[in-house]
């Protein structure tokens, strides 16, 4: 029998209280009948954008959840790392733009 919103929305906050980053805030919301995930720097000086990641009504429901939601969750802060980069060496053209 499938979970209701509200009862998937607790299941990732039981989850995400087991978490704590010395640089990242987690928190969680409904999103129709899913849950959306927000990963936030701490420091609200820092220009960084909030990270946002849907999970779905399959993946809540899973009898693994509390380990598939682990593997999201590292998958989301890897994504999340790599799009905080300013520059990368994919930006070269950009680089001898600016250099010329």
């Amino acid at each position: 029998m499938p979970e209701s919103a509200a009862t998937r929305l607790h299941r990732v906050r039981t989850q995400l209280r087991l978490y704590e980053h010395p640089l990242l805030n987690f928190s969680a919301r409904a999103k129709n009948e899913g849950v959306e995930l927000m990963i936030q720097f701490k420091d609200p000086k820092m220009p960084v954008h909030t990270y946002y990641m849907d999970l779905h009504p399959r993946d809540l429901d899973h009898p693994q959840f509390e380990w598939s939601f682990q593997r999201q969750l590292y998958d989301a802060l890897h994504d999340y790392f790599v799009e905080m980069f300013i520059r990368t060496p994919q930006d070269r053209a950009e680089r001898r733009r600016t250099e010329l």
